[in-house]
């Protein structure tokens, strides 16, 4: 029986230009992700893709993902749950992918069809070409479940040794939030985030992140509102708390946000807490991975994932106690 992550949806019939696409990022038991090529005479052939394919009549979005795995790879999906939802508009076509991650399923993969498919490590995504559309799929592939916000430290030697702790129990993902931090001090931060495989943000302005060696940038509000186009840095990244925050990050391009607060938190005692409701209405069809922030820690990480967020990102709960350990699926 398959079991998926949340209550079955049937999609509703979509506009009748609009491609609507079951599409499935599978993982193994290594962590690995499974990619296909696809076929050089069809619509962005030649170029590589999460398996799936599109929606019959009056089908629902699990019955199309478990009919095309089977067609496309001769697996069956036995647990799942939904990512994102991308909607895209190519000058030929208008298509929304919905996405699925697959951690659980029956058989043995092969293309049936005799399309390529390889079983890649999230973090080599990057050196393979990607239709535009799936560019949000790869970067949700690529982002762990808990996003490190670094918090207060006694001195430059207790930052590293909080930052080497946190990386050595499994965080992939860290915000360098340290604004009287030296350069050195953020330097070296970056250097210990690169030797562990993780990611690093610097939470400022794109310059500083650049000046800094950081992978990307993590835009407050007011930076995101100053913005005028997306940073030239791999990762861009901001802090949404409504709608329009939501929007504008998503017309900058940024590849992921964090939606806060979620929960009353005692840093900011006189925030109004969006609710996990309110937080998973406005995730629910956001083109791009959303960490809840805000009263979360990794005991919240199963309620942010059923209301299809990426994770959780946290100060107290990643920096001052660090509890953490890598899923086998983020290694």
């Amino acid at each position: 029986m398959t079991t998926f992550g949340s209550t079955p949806i049937t999609a509703p019939e979509p506009a009748s230009e609009v491609l609507h696409v079951a599409a499935a990022a599978v993982f193994d038991a290594a962590g690995r992700v499974l990619i296909a090529q696809r076929r050089v005479d069809v619509h962005q052939g030649g170029l590589w893709e999460f398996p799936g394919g599109k929606l019959e009549p009056g089908e629902s979005v699990e019955a199309a993902l478990s009919r095309e795995l089977w067609e496309e790879l001769h697996i069956r999906p036995r647990h799942a749950r939904r990512m994102i939802r991308v909607p895209f508009r190519y000058p030929e076509r208008h298509v929304l992918l919905d996405v699925w991650r697959v951690d659980a399923y029956e058989g043995e993969a092969i293309g049936r069809e005799g399309q390529p498919i390889l079983w890649v490590e999230p973090r080599a995504l990057d050196d393979y070409a990607f239709p535009a559309a799936n560019l949000p799929i790869v970067n949700a592939v690529r982002l762990p479940q808990c996003y490190l916000v670094t918090g207060a430290y006694r001195s430059d030697s207790d930052f590293l040794e909080r930052l080497s702790t946190a990386l050595a129990r499994g965080v992939r993902l860290v915000q360098l939030r340290a604004p009287k931090a030296s350069p050195a001090l953020l330097r070296e931060a970056v250097a210990r985030c690169r030797r562990a495989g993780a990611i690093s943000l610097y939470n400022g302005t794109p310059d500083e992140a650049v000046a800094v060696g950081a992978d990307g940038v993590h835009l407050s509000a007011a930076r995101l509102r100053a913005l005028t186009g997306r940073p030239s840095l791999r990762w861009v990244a901001a802090s949404c708390h409504d709608a329009e925050e939501l929007r504008l990050a998503e017309q900058r391009g940024a590849d992921f946000v964090v939606l806060s607060p979620v929960q009353p938190t005692t840093s900011h005692p006189g925030a109004v807490p969006l609710g996990w409701s309110r937080f998973a209405e406005l995730v629910r069809d956001y083109p791009a991975p959303v960490y809840a922030l805000g009263g979360v820690g990794e005991g919240e990480l199963g309620q942010a994932l059923r209301c299809r967020a990426q994770g959780i990102a946290a100060i107290r709960a990643l920096w001052g106690r660090q509890g953490i350990e890598p899923r086998e699926s983020e290694r």
